[in-house]
Formats: structure tokens, C-alpha cells, sequence
């Protein structure tokens, strides 16, 4: 019995991102962070082609799919050199959200743009002292009249100078309990209160990071998306894709790290032959490789359990995928490099870069050891340790 992996739709959508990343490379996404600004014209080029909506409701412009071809579309650009690390952020996370939770006026305000990519949201989780602990989010959400007042402070948010407006989770108060629940609130980019501050980051990517400072910021009662009570569960409708579309961003560049890896063992000769006719240099990129198309089958498999809507299991799948891949690729980056030696960590192969970047995905969205705590207690079943 033969078991489908990818469609033959899946195959052509794949052939025709990677021709387009093609098109713009390493040296495109090297060139815009000496200049100092985001990779536009990918992203416009790839919205209008409905790459960045493939995802999305076809009635509010989307392309009808799920987060399976939202995180091959991820994959291949950074399979070429050129990954969109907000593809994590404005369809997947926010459009997930505001597609299944927002009301009628949030889907047709937010989701046209989002899917041609007009418009871009960055969401706000992270606080200084609230990493992967959200039971300790400080950001507080009052209700006023009939407006709500949110105040607080998160740090390592991306791309919130490119971005129309951020997707912040903040905490109401239960009425009946008095005790603090999640909530989700879209805050416009220049909404009084609202401020930024870049955060000198010594990471080699396009898109910035930013501390916000939220200071009695006033939102009209439409902000909030989704139902007050319903907060938890609207979160990890979009978390779930985030750890998807994260495996999606360390196997897309693993890859291409393999792939210049390979291609100069093949042709680099130091005596009578190419280095990649010995078993030192084949055998490290063959178990790196193994070890990529391992974690791409878990990602695979959880992009597929949150299309069918069966969020529990795809929370476990998303974690183990994210897992995952992120391990295999830092070891692939870091064979890849060591397979060039000197060369690997020169601007002309561009491979140098990639050491900071894949550690990224070892510890965000969720760091690894918090992935192993949840494995261990929710799918072996021992003792919770935290």
C-alpha cells in the first residue's frame, strides 16, 4: 500500500516557490540587512503570486489550504536561501487566529491583506519576565467604558516596524474568580502608548526585534479577538502553527546549507581527488541529511493534524517537529561549515551567517528543554518537574 506524503499539488506549488527563491538567493537577504531593511520586494513578489494567503480562507482572498502548504512555501524559500521569517508570524499565527476566532469584521478588515501580503501583523507574547511561562504574562487588559486600556512591556517581538498593527496577548480579569486569563487584542502600529525600541540583536537577519512598552494604551471594544473567555484555547490555535511553520524556517535552511556543502565537496579537490569521495566528509552531511528528512516528516505530519483540526494532537506533533529541526539544523549548518573549513565561514558561500540563525530555532518560539518537559509529563505520563 503506497502512503501519499504530497500531493501532485503539493509538488508543483513546491517547484514554483523554489523558482522564485531562486530568483533572489542568499545574496538578496545578505544585501538587505547591510541595508538595513526587510526583504519587500520578496515578500510583495510572493504575496501577489498568493504564497503568503495559501493558507487562508479562499472567501477573504486566501488560497484555501492549510498550514501544510503555508510551511512548504517556508521551506523552499529558505531551502534557497531566502527564508520569510514573518510567513511564521502574519498568516500563520495571526491569520490562523483571526480566521478561526474573529468576528466577521476582523476576517474581512485583516485577512485580504494578510493573504496578499498588503498588510503584515506581528504578535506579541514574549515579556522579560514571562518566556515560556504565559501563566506569568504582566500585560494587563481593563475593561473602561467600552473600550479597553492595556499596559505592560514584551521583548523579541519581529518585525513590528513593518507591521500594520501587532497581535498582543495580554491578561483580563475573570469576574466571577478575580484571577488573570489570556486575551488577544489587535493594536495598530501608531496607537497612542504604543512604542518600540529595536534591540540590538548580533543575528544575521532581515527582520528586526523589537521591546514594546504598552502605556495605558485605549483600544476600542472590537480590539479584542475572539471570545474574552475563550483566551487559552485561542492562543494555542496559533502557537501550534507557530512550532509547524518554525521546523518549516530550520529544515528550509538546512537544507540549504546541505546543499552548498555538497555541491563544494563535490567540486573542491586538495590531492587527486574531491573531498567528497571520502567517508569523513560523506558520512557527516549523510547523517545531517537523514536527520533533516526525519524532522520534515514530523513537521509534516503536525501541519496535517492542525488542517484536520485536531489541536491536541498536533500540539504534541508541532513540539516534537519543532524539536526536531531545530537540532537538525544546527548540526547541518555546523557540517556544512566544517566542510568547507575556511570557506564556510566567508560572505562568498554564505554559510557564516547561518551559525547564529539556526540556533534560533533551538530556542524559540519554545526552547528545547521546555519541549522535552512537555513530552515527558503530557506523553509519557511522568511526573511534571516544573
Amino acid at each position: 500500500m503506497s502512503v501519499v506524503i504530497e500531493t501532485e499539488e503539493h509538488k508543483a506549488l513546491r517547484e514554483a516557490v523554489a523558482a522564485l527563491g531562486r530568483r533572489y538567493g542568499r545574496a538578496y537577504v545578505t544585501r538587505a540587512m547591510e541595508e538595513g531593511k526587510g526583504p519587500e520586494e520578496l515578500w510583495s513578489e510572493a504575496g501577489k503570486l498568493g504564497y503568503l494567503g495559501v493558507s487562508l480562507p479562499e472567501e477573504y482572498g486566501g488560497g484555501g489550504g492549510g498550514i501544510q502548504e503555508l510551511s512548504l512555501v517556508l521551506e523552499e524559500l529558505g531551502a534557497a536561501g531566502c527564508p520569510l521569517l514573518l510567513l511564521v508570524v502574519s498568516p500563520a499565527i495571526c491569520g490562523t487566529i483571526i480566521a478561526r476566532y474573529g468576528t466577521e469584521e476582523q476576517k474581512r478588515e485583516w485577512l485580504p491583506g494578510l493573504a496578499d501580503g498588503s498588510r503584515i501583523m506581528s504578535f506579541g507574547i514574549t515579556e522579560p519576565d514571562a518566556g515560556s511561562n504565559s501563566h506569568r504574562i504582566t500585560t494587563t487588559a481593563r475593561r473602561d467604558g467600552d473600550q479597553w486600556v492595556l499596559n505592560g512591556r514584551k521583548v523579541f517581538i519581529s518585525g513590528v516596524d513593518i507591521s500594520d498593527a501587532t497581535l498582543i496577548v495580554g491578561r483580563t480579569e475573570d469576574a466571577r474568580t478575580g484571577k488573570l486569563k489570556p486575551a488577544l487584542f489587535i493594536v495598530p502600529r501608531d496607537t497612542p502608548g504604543f512604542h518600540r525600541t529595536v534591540l540590538d540583536m548580533e543575528l544575521a537577519a532581515a527582520e528586526k526585534q523589537f521591546e514594546l512598552v504598552l502605556d495605558d494604551v485605549r483600544l476600542p471594544a472590537d480590539a479584542l479577538v475572539g471570545d474574552e473567555d475563550a483566551g487559552l484555547l485561542q492562543l494555542f490555535a496559533g502557537l501550534n502553527p507557530e512550532r509547524v511553520m518554525t521546523a518549516a524556517f530550520a529544515v528550509g535552511m538546512a537544507r540549504y546549507a546541505l546543499a552548498r556543502a555538497v555541491e563544494y565537496a563535490k567540486e573542491r579537490q586538495v590531492w587527486k581527488a574531491p573531498i567528497g569521495a571520502h567517508q569523513a566528509i560523506q558520512h557527516p552531511l549523510a547523517v545531517a541529511h537523514i536527520e533533516v528528512e526525519t524532522a520534515k516528516l514530523m513537521m509534516q505530519k503536525a501541519a496535517h493534524l492542525c488542517d484536520a483540526g485536531d489541536d491536541l494532537a498536533a500540539g504534541e506533533a508541532a513540539n516534537m517537529a519543532k524539536y526536531a529541526a531545530g537540532e537538525a539544523c544546527v548540526k547541518a549548518v555546523d557540517t556544512a561549515v566544517h566542510t568547507l573549513g575556511g570557506n564556510g565561514l566567508t560572505k562568498e558561500f554564505g554559510l557564516a551567517s547561518l551559525v547564529n540563525a539556526a540556533r534560533v530555532a533551538r530556542i524559540a518560539p519554545v526552547s528545547r528543554e521546555m519541549i522535552l518537559n512537555f513530552v515527558s509529563h503530557q506523553t509519557l505520563g511522568l511526573p511534571k518537574s516544573y
